[in-house]
């Protein structure tokens, strides 16, 4: 399995704390989150990462290097002097990715069986497939709409009460989706997962473990006591 990984955004809800540290090398329970990160996709059965990275993205290159630490096989796509957004990123590093992939963000934290995930994915004969997980506005407001085992509606900036599910952050894609990104621009892949929910083309892998993430104050303090727990950590 090969996974891309959007991480070249600026983490401005981190405020001082990425100012001169990408968001992926925020230290969470004392190390780099990325490290905590890849850990979690190679326990997966992930063996090849792309990462797509922009805002202070040669820190992450000198910290990862070929990922042969974490078992992994680590190549790198540079957004370039305009950073091209989670969409436009991703057509960048078309020529890196394999014809289906997996694709997680530089601030998610995701306990899941991602074996299971693409095994699902490949089975749906979709060309694409979203985790969702059924929130009903407790964490963040929802933005999925299911319709049996297919996304029926998905609206990141403005959904409606009708909504009660949030993507969980990892989604299963085939190159070709790409497609429809603009080259060299930059773009959101949300708008990518919205047309394909409206042509019934999006599968919903639905899962009841809400999603953990660093991109908030908020997230990272939940994210840095739930490892400490588990690790045994005193704060």
């Amino acid at each position: 399995m090969q996974a891309a990984i959007i991480a070249g955004g600026l983490g401005t809800r981190l405020g001082a704390l990425t100012k001169d540290v990408p968001k992926p090398l925020v230290p969470v329970a004392g190390r780099p989150f990325l490290d905590h990160q890849l850990k979690l996709l190679r326990a997966g059965g992930v063996d090849k990462v792309v990462l797509c990275i922009g805002h202070l993205g040669e820190q992450i290159q000198d910290f990862v290097g070929d990922g042969s630490r974490w078992g992994l096989e680590v190549a790198y796509s540079l957004d370039g002097p305009v950073l091209l957004g989670t969409g436009g990123s991703l057509k960048k590093a078309a020529p890196l990715l394999e014809e289906r992939f997996l694709l997680t963000w530089g601030d998610s934290y995701l306990e899941i069986e991602h074996r299971r995930v693409w095994q699902a994915f490949l089975a749906s004969g979709l060309p694409a497939m979203m985790v969702v997980w059924r929130n009903r506005g407790a964490k963040e407001p929802s933005n999925v709409r299911l319709a049996g085992e297919r996304v029926a509606d998905y609206d990141k900036w403005s959904p409606g009460p009708e909504f009660d599910c949030i993507d969980y952050g990892l989604s299963a894609l085939s190159r070709e989706v790409l497609a429809a990104i603009p080259e060299g621009e930059p773009y959101a892949i949300e708008e990518v997962f919205r047309d394909l929910a409206r042509r019934g083309e999006l599968g919903a892998y639905v899962v009841e473990r809400a999603f953990m993430e660093i991109g908030s104050p908020a997230g990272l303090a939940e994210l840095e006591a739930h490892l400490r727990a588990r690790e045994g950590k005193q704060p």
